[in-house]
């Protein structure tokens, strides 16, 4: 039968995977870092994941299909719930690992004084989503634009990267928002020196990269720029 249903541009697909958790019945899944239709059967043809998607990757267009199985559809979406599987959308930055580390524990002398770690955060909110875009402290300012998992997995970010700079974090798969705009009207209204952007290594972090370069595109303002990898067990990967 002919019927509406999704289409997916695996070139623009970036395998955030915010698709995933906005289909509610469970027909798109990440597979090896690109969105993917698991059945026709459990696609409706309503397209609730296409405003979701901040790359564009996702339409709908009119053709044979398998007819949609509601039944079919509630069984796997039960299934899911029993195996606690909502939030694991196969996503490569989901997927769970232990990092083993050695222990790094010594007796230290107690005349020793130990060394003053001090936050280089420079200003607050730092938060994306919260941050004025006329706030004082963005002028001639270096930008650091950080995802949020990055000062957990990296241990030295205020001395490595946040030193000097305006920091701004943010999530492109769980803050749910395409933040080039923003970003647009920050490099717009303000003399921004540089920005750096520091993602992790999952094919979610990618979003974050994409955001920035249309925000530098949009504002017309071609300043140094660059980016930088975490690993997911703390290191960093050479680009």
């Amino acid at each position: 039968m002919k019927r509406q249903i999704i289409k997916i541009d695996e070139e623009k697909c970036n395998g955030c995977g915010i698709c995933v958790n906005a289909c509610h019945e469970g027909a798109l899944e990440v597979v090896d870092g690109k969105a993917r239709l698991v059945s026709e059967s459990y696609c409706d043809g309503l397209g609730d994941c296409l405003p979701e998607c901040p790359m564009g990757a996702i339409s709908l267009e009119e053709r044979t299909a398998k007819p949609f199985d509601e039944i079919a559809v509630k069984k796997r979406m039960r299934k899911r719930q029993a195996k606690k599987e909502t939030l694991d959308c196969g996503c490569p930055g989901t997927l769970a690992k232990v990092i083993e580390r050695k222990s790094q524990v010594t007796e230290v002398p107690r005349e020793t004084v130990m060394p003053d770690y001090a936050s280089q955060l420079r200003q607050w909110p730092c938060q994306l989503k919260l941050v004025p875009t006329n706030a004082p402290y963005f002028d001639n300012a270096h930008l650091l634009i950080a995802a949020d998992c990055t000062a957990f997995a990296y241990a030295n970010i205020h001395d490595e990267f946040m030193r000097n700079k305006i920091t701004l974090i943010g999530c492109p798969k769980l803050d749910n928002s395409d933040y080039a705009d923003k970003l647009t009207e920050i490099l717009e209204n303000n003399e921004i020196k540089s920005m750096t952007i520091l993602k992790m290594e999952v094919p979610c972090c990618n979003g974050l990269v994409n955001m920035a370069k249309k925000a530098l595109i949009g504002s017309g303002k071609m300043i140094p720029w660059g980016v930088t990898t975490i690993t997911t067990d703390g290191g960093i990967l050479e680009d």
